[in-house]
């Protein structure tokens, strides 16, 4: 047995009885960053919706005990519906991903990252849109960064102007696949979720991107332009500490080498998908990335000129190359910097009001 179909030891169980069922699983991956967990258990308990239950998987993280003891804390004075279950052994970030999956009750799950904020109104507008659009299988979410004042967001990220309903097919797929990778307030249908259930991807990050694939086969999307949740910059990344992820990603960095990898399992989920569901995508996802390569060549960007340079040709030979924009953001950041780009890119954005459709595949290729 492994230790994902183990037995977790449950310290908080939801109240209700085992019959009930939310409509939604607010579903947290715990590892690390205790003292962000109270900030985002307010922000959900502040919402003005009552069917949902709130699930924390923790993951075998040097703060286990101090996060165990802010669920405690909180629960003494806001009692609820909060299960904290604690992983046997450290699952990685995917294999906790499925794992929330497995435990949640609800028919929906909404994952945010352990240092995510959840906006006002949150729970009321997902449960609007998956009520209306009765075969939904996910909701595409917009977002805002933030690093010290969430009242003061960096960047939204915001896909179309008004809310956006996709049916199912190779269109929903590749135009959800990317913009699924950032894991704040993100929401699938618990039970389509479960039953493509696989440790295939464990070590990518990435097991979300391969859920949408598999869901959107035979379910469609909705886009909402509401602001959803908050993603907190500047706290560095955490992975690296499982067997699945060592040697891949280097916790509290993003290495050349790991941002490469990232990229490597995002195209083979996409090759896979393609192939479990017979929907011509790969091509189109592929297009998609390269038409929005500038954040994975951004996050590089600082490093040394050979070193950014080797890069962004390792980038290119994954067949990013055939696609005009990425050469024009790799040139544009070689001769500006990711400062000034970074800049220019937010003002477009703020006068748009949502990211603007770049050379919007239609599916199909190769």
């Amino acid at each position: 047995m492994n230790a994902s179909s183990k037995e977790v030891f449950s310290i908080h169980q939801a109240s209700g009885s085992a019959g009930d069922r939310p409509l939604l699983s607010v579903c947290i991956p715990a590892y690390n960053r205790a003292a962000l967990m109270r900030p985002l258990l307010d922000s959900i308990l502040a919402q003005n919706f009552d069917d949902y239950e709130v699930l924390i998987c923790e993951d075998g993280s040097p703060e286990r005990g101090a996060i165990a003891d802010v669920v405690r804390r909180f629960q003494q004075g806001n009692p609820g519906p909060i299960r904290y279950e604690e992983n046997p052994a450290n699952l990685g970030y995917d294999g906790n991903i499925r794992r929330l999956v497995e435990r949640a009750r609800g028919r929906y799950c909404v994952f945010m990252g352990n240092d995510d904020l959840l906006c006002e109104g949150a729970l009321a507008r997902i449960a609007a849109a998956v009520n209306q659009q009765l075969d939904c299988g996910v909701v595409v979410r917009s977002y805002a960064s933030f690093e010290a004042d969430p009242g003061q967001p960096k960047q939204v990220f915001r896909y179309f102007p008004q809310e956006h309903v996709l049916p199912a097919g190779a269109q929903a797929i590749f135009t959800a696949y990317r913009r699924s990778v950032v894991i704040s307030g993100m929401v699938i249908e618990r039970d389509a979720a479960q039953a493509v259930a696989t440790d295939r991807f464990d070590g990518t990050l990435l097991y979300q991107l391969y859920l949408v694939g598999m869901i959107l086969a035979t379910h469609s999307v909705v886009f909402v332009p509401e602001v959803i949740a908050l993603r907190r910059d500047g706290t560095p990344p955490d992975f690296g500490n499982s067997d699945a992820e060592r040697g891949k990603f280097v916790p509290r960095d993003q290495t050349p080498e790991s941002s490469l990898h990232f990229m490597q399992g995002m195209l083979a989920i996409a090759r896979h998908v393609e192939e479990a569901t017979r929907l011509r995508v790969f091509g189109a996802i592929r297009a998609d990335i390269g038409n929005y390569a500038y954040p994975i060549l951004s996050i590089q960007a600082k490093r040394s000129l050979p070193v950014f340079f080797a890069y962004g040709v390792s980038l290119a030979r994954l067949g990013l190359w055939r696609h005009p924009l990425f050469h024009l953001y790799f040139i544009t950041l070689l001769l500006i910097g990711p400062d000034r780009a970074d800049r220019v890119i937010g003002l477009i954005k703020r006068r748009l009001g949502y990211t603007p459709r770049l050379g919007a595949a239609r599916g199909g290729g190769r």
